[in-house]
């Protein structure tokens, strides 16, 4: 039997969301919010454009895309940009993970488009030369977060393309490489990547998409908060730090601690290092561990930030699926119970197994701390299933 681990990680926060807070984080980051003051009066308007300013500047967002600070979260600026921007043409939905199948049904059953469903199942990519991207618009996540799996870049979207691109890119960005040039629709929320609060989105705009903006009427009553323009043009403002609704402007001054941290320690190049690195540890593990696998099927499509595994000893597995989940969730209840790691098992409509956020704001040194705890829960769980039998 493994022995238990005397070692702990010194941070135990493995969440895909929200995730865990940059190196270093206490509440006195927060000291300088602007609380008990209206949002739209100098002070905070200024903060808000500065948390847009940043964020260009942090993910290099070219000059001529606009950003805008959403409500809901990600999901807000995703369901924003489909209910606003879909409907010109007929698109295609691609879909190999949780998040991406509510997109497909916001888009049949909701908005009931003219539109192509292409899936995989867990683990795996669609085959992404079905999708048509010159003629039709194409509503996908580039990281699946569910699923572990991302795709690899962007070079199966056409880059002369008449459509537009919607890109769910909420556990990718700040992580992974991002081609702006093919994409139109970049949307993610604060609570992953850099570990800030839930409730916000941001929403970015290729000139190709605010064109479509001010051309296109959809066919269906907007909501008052996916309203992005007034009497056929943008509403500039959106972008300059004028939000729909009331954000809490205490979360803004925790996204831009978390911006400036990222600026302090290099920028995207140093965020996407820090998360390959962090993937690495879990990747070096799994290699030489048999009871478990990556979830995704090819290395080159794993995500270095939700990073998904599933049991694969052989003994386990040949007990069933019923076996395969107890165990699972048997581990991550047992290292939430030891403080050692918290809210790692699989998200509830994937695979039974373990996910596992390896972003930036988490630190290697956590991670190796973490697999020896990780073969000793299997131990006890592996031995509590043979006692059962």
């Amino acid at each position: 039997m493994t022995t238990r681990p005397e070692a702990r990680p010194r941070a135990p926060y493995f969440s895909s969301g929200p995730c865990a807070k940059r190196p270093g984080w206490t509440p006195a980051a927060l000291a300088d919010a602007a609380l008990g003051r209206s949002h739209r009066a100098k002070l905070g308007k200024a903060k808000l454009k500065q948390a847009i300013d940043l964020t260009r500047a942090v993910l290099e967002v070219p000059e001529d895309y606009r950003i805008g600070i959403v409500p809901a979260s990600d999901t807000g600026a995703v369901e924003m940009a489909m209910w606003s921007l879909l409907g010109a043409r007929p698109v295609d939905m691609l879909a190999w993970e949780s998040f991406g199948e509510t997109w497909v049904t916001d888009a049949v059953k909701q908005l009931r488009l003219d539109a192509r469903v292409i899936t995989a199942p867990y683990g795996r990519l669609p085959d992404l030369s079905q999708v048509d991207t010159r003629r039709r618009d194409v509503v996908f996540t580039w990281n699946g977060t569910t699923s572990g799996v991302r795709v690899p870049d962007a070079a199966w979207i056409a880059p002369d393309r008449e459509g537009l691109t919607l890109c769910d890119a909420t556990s990718a960005a700040f992580a992974q490489d991002l081609d702006w040039a093919r994409l139109d629709v970049v949307t993610f929320s604060w609570q992953k990547v850099l570990g800030g609060e839930a409730a916000h989105g941001m929403l970015v705009l290729s000139p190709r998409a605010v064109a479509r903006l001010e051309s296109h009427v959809p066919a269906w009553p907007m909501p008052k908060i996916f309203r992005m323009t007034k009497g056929g043009k943008l509403i500039e403002g959106l972008f300059e730090g004028e939000t729909i609704n009331t954000p809490s402007m205490l979360a803004v001054e925790d996204y831009l601690d978390a911006l400036r941290w990222a600026q302090g320690i290099g920028g995207l190049a140093a965020l996407r290092a820090r998360a390959d690195r962090n993937a690495g540890v879990i990747a070096a593990w799994v290699a030489r561990t048999p009871w478990i696998a990556n979830l995704a099927q090819e290395p080159a499509t794993a995500s270095n930030t939700s990073v998904c595994l599933v049991v694969s000893d052989p003994d386990v597995v040949a007990r069933g699926p019923a076996a395969v989940s107890a165990v699972a969730k048997g581990i991550a209840a047992a290292l939430e119970r030891e403080g050692v790691a918290h809210d790692i098992g699989a998200y509830r409509d994937a695979p039974p197994g373990l996910r596992i956020w390896c972003g930036a704001t988490v630190e290697a040194a956590d991670l190796e701390a973490l697999t020896p705890w990780l073969d000793w829960a299997f131990a006890q769980e592996k031995a509590r299933l043979s006692q059962a039998a």
